[in-house]
């Protein structure tokens, strides 16, 4: 078994919050300026969707966006 896959398999045996804390430090490991939003800036936008200030897209145009549509 290669490497990756028994990190994989090892990784997949832990709770969501940890295996969520694990795949953003892997995230953050590869470069986080890029993508890097702060905790505060998620926060603000997470407030301004609920507040109706912003819009969301339908779950199809996301993926669009994201080139896997």
């Amino acid at each position: 078994m290669s490497q990756v896959a028994e990190l994989i398999r090892e990784a997949s045996k832990l709770d969501p919050l940890d295996r969520a804390e694990l795949v953003s430090s892997l995230l953050e490991d590869l470069d986080a300026s890029p993508h890097h939003v702060s905790d505060e800036d998620a926060l603000q936008r997470l407030e301004d969707l609920k507040s109706g200030r912003v819009k969301g897209l339908p779950e199809k145009d996301f993926w669009r966006a994201c080139g896997r549509a």
